[in-house]
């Protein structure tokens, strides 16, 4: 990626119905967390996306981007859909690749794999039942999935909030 500030492409963050059904405002709540975490990105240089949030945390914008697009991957392909992908910066060497190789990171392809990867999870589910399940340590259903993803979002959200501000002072929802 150049040194250039990276622009969020065509990321319009929907505010969530009040009324909707259920299937209908957990996607929209998904995609609203989606589209946050480019929004903290956006306008930021590859360097600025690589920046940790404070010594010793290696917690990067870019790092959350690429942790979540593993999480889109391994909950909603992987688990619920059955398909066979392997991960997409971990390995077993090292578990958390996602956080920790990002200083040789190509950010703008890794953006652009996040978008790919919501799309792709959203693919993956669109005609199974939120009442599906599967079987991990515990039966899951998708609509369990849908909501511990919200939650991921929101968790991972907050530290975007505070690594952005540290970065460039920019605040907001």
């Amino acid at each position: 990626m150049t040194t250039d500030s990276w622009r969020a492409p065509d990321v319009e963050r929907v505010d969530p119905p009040y009324i909707a059904d259920e299937r209908a405002m957990l996607q929209t709540w998904l995609d609203f967390h989606r589209a946050t975490l480019l929004m903290k990105c956006a306008g930021l240089d590859a360097q600025q996306l690589a920046t940790a949030s404070a010594p010793p945390s290696n917690l990067t914008l870019l790092g959350l981007v690429r942790h979540m697009s593993e999480v889109e991957r391994s909950w909603f392909r992987t688990r619920m859909a059955a398909q066979d992908v392997s991960d997409i910066y971990c390995t077993e060497d090292q578990p958390d690749a996602d956080f920790d190789n990002v200083a040789s990171a190509d950010a703008e392809a890794d953006l652009a794999l996040f978008q790919e990867e919501c799309a792709r999870a959203d693919e993956a589910v669109a005609s199974i039942s939120l009442d599906a399940t599967f079987v991990a340590r515990n039966t899951i259903s998708l609509r369990w999935v849908y909501v511990h993803m919200i939650e991921e979002y929101a968790r991972h959200n907050g530290h975007a909030d505070i690594i952005r501000e540290r970065i460039d002072g920019a605040t907001g929802d």
